[in-house]
């Protein structure tokens, strides 16, 4: 059975889109920052549908924070959906700044990111650069959002108040695969500010995911670096099933095989936004709550 989500019976849906439509015909022409997650793959399939090919560019930023398995899927639903691609290497770890991951890591990344694109949609005669933001991202800590208006980069479905269900029914509704696809913010992510980024570390953290998708996890999942220490967050309906013994032992088998060499399952599961929590960047949503951590087998 298929997922729910909150919007798929929204009767506003439709006039959402429809508003999505007008404001883009209303700019021309776009270039979009695309990296194949669930937003801007579906920005970049409305944006072809509505000005046609030759108006729309849709640009990856290829780096050592980016998973090889994130970029096939942007490439694969680029080609199915006919939308154009670009792909451009960006150099955000040779940046000290980025590399010390401060809590505002993310805007080194983003501003890196956007001063490669916009001489690009200036070159191409292209009006305007956007990104996948919605209206959901408006509430969390953002700091590649200064970024991005520092360039002038427009966010279209957080403008009209798309939220991540919003996008997700609608994806469903046009086919794109993406619909049903767990949010994946870049590797650095995983790392606690104040731990350097490297790129041995990204591999790793990369290699651990990879390892644990290969078991067959596929909602939300993030392996947190903690040195020598991997902590696993899983969807919190199926902690409980990776805990039971044998289940564990392969857990911890494919995360040290990743290269950590201790493994720990964060009993409250997947939070979005926890990176910030445990920086001291945002509150946590359920102060009362202790976080547990237990070793996997």
């Amino acid at each position: 059975m298929q997922p729910s989500f909150a919007g798929d019976n929204d009767p506003q849906l439709g006039q959402k889109e429809h508003l999505l439509a007008e404001w883009l015909r209303a700019r021309g022409s776009v270039l979009i920052g695309f990296s194949g997650g669930v937003d801007s793959a579906y920005l970049a399939c409305v944006a072809v549908d509505v000005l046609g090919e030759a108006n729309v560019l849709a640009v990856i930023g290829r780096s050592a924070s980016y998973p090889e398995a994130q970029w096939a899927a942007a490439r694969d639903v680029a080609q199915q959906f006919g939308v154009p691609v670009l792909e451009v290497d960006t150099e955000e770890l040779a940046d000290p700044r980025y590399a010390a991951n401060p809590t505002n890591r993310c805007y080194f990344c983003k501003t890196e990111l956007w001063s490669r694109l916009t001489p690009i949609a200036e070159a191409r005669g292209l009006a305007y650069v956007v990104d996948g933001s919605n209206a959901d991202d408006l509430s969390d800590y953002r700091p590649g959002a200064q970024a991005a208006n520092a360039w002038g980069v427009l966010s279209p479905l957080a403008t009209l108040g798309f939220t991540k269900a919003d996008i997700r029914a609608l994806s469903r509704r046009r086919g794109i695969p993406t619909w049903r696809q767990p949010s994946a913010p870049c590797l650095s992510s995983r790392i606690p500010y104040g731990t350097p980024v490297t790129t041995q570390r990204l591999r790793r953290i990369e290699a651990a995911e990879a390892a644990l998708r290969a078991l067959g996890i596929a909602g939300d999942l993030r392996v947190r670096f903690h040195g020598a220490l991997a902590r696993v967050e899983l969807p919190p309906n199926e902690v409980r099933d990776w805990l039971l013994p044998e289940a564990a032992a392969r857990l911890r088998a494919a995360v040290i095989g990743a290269g950590f060499e201790r493994v720990a399952v964060d009993l409250r599961g997947f939070r979005s936004g926890s990176l910030n929590v445990l920086g001291g960047v945002v509150a946590d949503a359920a102060p009362n709550e202790v976080e547990h951590e237990a070793p996997a087998a």
